[in-house]
């Protein structure tokens, strides 16, 4: 997986190629290269083991490299350690094929065993080097044109990738092709680009294509062709992307993930406005889901992985609470492996910030398979799972750079909260006060996450005091367990402590046995009929040495008589309390990780965007 630059026109290729990979840094990587063409002269690799600034030492920030075409990539390891050899570009033995690749090929052993037969040699332990080597084959062999050598591979390889290759007899042309990971198309009046996100070209051009699965492009310096698998040229709709350029700029913040924290208000009340009109009415048209569609739902699954898993687990007990319709929630990974049992008139909604997750993609695709009917809430538009989805629903949080997400995580929960309540009111479980009354305290939320993150001052302080903490437990019940899910894991992905989340009623089954003198404890309490259970459950590891910080509303004074350290929330609709209580849970992650001195934006191991299986 990682991050794809290519460029073709008449300026500089190098300089161009390593800003557009540091704008994909937030995707993490281990490694990093370019490859760029002067002319008819030999194609030019570098490569570097490491953070993108060794590539730029070594090329003298790409003014060293000559030519106007080239392709870069930053490597994340699938196949292989960390290292130069490893490091994409990949070459054929002649250097007269090049290229890059995201993704991950199933059957490259395969591939290159057939390859070694056929007298090629491998110097790495990738997928990529293998399918680079594949087109190279087929070019040679049947003499074929670039289209037909990478529509007969395409045909060959099993598995997922984004494919740029340069072909030494088209030394001004970079070769494309896609499936199942994903790839953008940019073009100005003077020249073409390629990428795996849109942050790497913006600077330079608004007007892109989306390359569709099993498809295959040509760009030049002026324009750009695509192809079907058959070799045949199509046509393709121009997009102008609206993203503002500043938007992946830190504007001011020590870590992306800072700034992003703060942009939640804005990406909450852009997501409530795409889809809640003046007249207080839920549109949900442009999704394509109609009052019928869901008068006849019978049960709702949900596929996700990550925070956009603890996205479901929250809309689970609201969908249940306010439309009694029966939720379950699936780890993408696990969904389609375990053959689900899917009722004809049931929904599949899959939730996933770029749109490109393998696992989440994968279960949109078991569900297809079976007949039933799916929804996809992403954040990027013409992404896979929404062109793959029966019905897309558009979150409004703009890019995301760090790779701990925060505003997608509130703009996706605002999207289940507008689904559910337009399911319990289509559906007859509510009456129209209790919509209004839904809605209107939904337009408040924007206001109360402003006034939750006024406390990160005490928030700061509090962490720091714990910043050799070795274990974190959150607790809670219902909603705030799922919340708690979401506390553990910012804290456990940047700040690499170790943490868990618990259902408050499971500790006295095996987990209070880790509780100790020192221990922390992050209890959640924001629904007023468990309120008291897990203050109880508070108690009990109190008198067993724990120390505690208590996550409330506001009025919920007396916990001060339990807790150590309390933080208040504002008072909303009890449903809609992990909008505001994720909040203080997302700030103290971030201020552990800085206390420790971590790369906040960039965690160990992580990617943004986990477009392999």
């Amino acid at each position: 997986m990682c991050g794809i630059v290519g460029y073709c026109g008449n300026k500089q290729a190098a300089p161009i190629l390593l800003e557009g990979l540091g704008k994909l840094e937030y995707r993490g990587y281990d490694s990093a290269g370019i490859a760029v063409r002067d002319g008819a002269d030999k194609v030019r690799i570098v490569k570097a083991k490491g953070r993108l600034a060794e590539l730029a030492n070594k090329t003298d920030d790409g003014k060293a490299m000559k030519g106007s075409c080239g392709i870069g990539h930053t490597r994340w390891a699938t196949h292989g350690e960390p290292s130069e050899n490893n490091a994409h570009p990949h070459h054929s033995d002649d250097y007269e094929v090049v290229g890059v690749h995201n993704g991950i090929i199933e059957n490259y052993i395969e591939i290159k065993d057939k390859l070694l037969k056929k007298d090629y040699t491998f110097y790495s332990e990738t997928d990529t080097e293998a399918v680079v080597k594949l087109i190279d084959y087929y070019y040679k062999k049947y003499r074929l044109g670039p289209v037909d050598a990478l529509a007969k591979t395409m045909v060959r390889v099993r598995g997922s990738y984004a494919l740029a290759v340069m072909f030494k007899d088209y030394p001004d042309e970079i070769w494309v092709a896609r499936k199942d990971s994903p790839m953008i198309i940019g073009v100005d009046k003077n020249a073409s680009f390629v990428a795996s996100d849109v942050p790497a070209i913006l600077k330079y051009t608004r007007n892109v294509y989306y390359i569709g699965n099993m498809e295959m492009a040509c760009l030049k310096d002026k324009e750009v062709h695509f192809y079907n698998i058959d070799g045949e040229e199509i046509g393709k709709d121009l997009t102008n992307v609206e993203w503002d350029a500043e938007a992946a700029e830190k504007g001011g913040f020590e870590h992306f993930m800072m700034k992003e924290i703060h942009e939640q208000p804005v990406a909450v009340r852009d997501t409530i406005n795409a889809y809640l009109k003046d007249d207080n009415s839920i549109d949900l048209e442009g999704v394509g889901l109609k009052d019928e569609d869901l008068k006849m739902l019978s049960e709702v699954h949900i596929a996700a992985c990550g925070s956009a898993y603890h996205v479901g687990m929250v809309a689970r007990y609201v969908i249940e609470k306010l439309a009694r319709v029966p939720v379950r929630v699936e780890l993408a990974s696990e969904f389609r492996y375990r053959n689900p049992i899917l009722a004809p008139d049931s929904l599949v909604i899959a939730i996933s910030q770029s749109g490109e997750t393998a696992d989440t993609l994968a279960a949109i695709r078991e569900a297809k398979k079976l007949g039933i009917k799916t929804m996809g809430i992403v954040n990027v538009v013409g992404s896979t799972i929404a062109r793959e989805s029966d019905h897309v629903m558009y979150t409004m949080a703009g890019p995301e750079i760090a790779v701990a997400t925060t505003k997608a995580y509130s703009a996706q929960l605002i999207a289940m909260y507008l689904f559910a309540i337009k399911l319990a009111f289509v559906r007859g479980n509510i009456d129209g006060k209790r919509y209004d009354e839904l809605l209107n305290e939904l337009r408040t939320l924007p206001d109360k996450i402003e006034r939750s993150l006024e406390d990160k001052e005490r928030l700061q302080w509090f962490t720091a005091k714990f910043s050799n903490v070795h274990d974190v437990f959150f607790i809670g019940r219902g909603i705030d367990y799922a919340i708690s899910l979401e506390g553990s894991l910012k804290m456990k992905e940047i700040s690499y402590v170790h943490s868990g989340a618990y259902a408050a009623g499971e500790l006295k089954h095996g987990t209070i046995s880790l509780v100790e003198d020192g221990t922390l404890i992050i209890g959640v309490l924001t629904q007023s009929d468990l309120y008291e259970k897990t203050l109880s459950n508070m108690v009990e590891v109190k008198s067993r040495g724990a120390y505690l910080c208590g996550i409330t509303s506001s009025g919920h004074y007396e916990i001060e008589d339990t807790a150590d350290f309390t933080v208040y929330i504002p008072k909303t609709e009890e449903i809609f309390e992990a909008s505001l209580a994720v909040v203080p849970l997302q700030l103290m992650g971030y201020y552990m990780s800085v206390a420790r001195g971590l790369d906040v934006d960039k965690p160990r191991n992580l990617a943004k965007s986990v477009t392999v299986e």
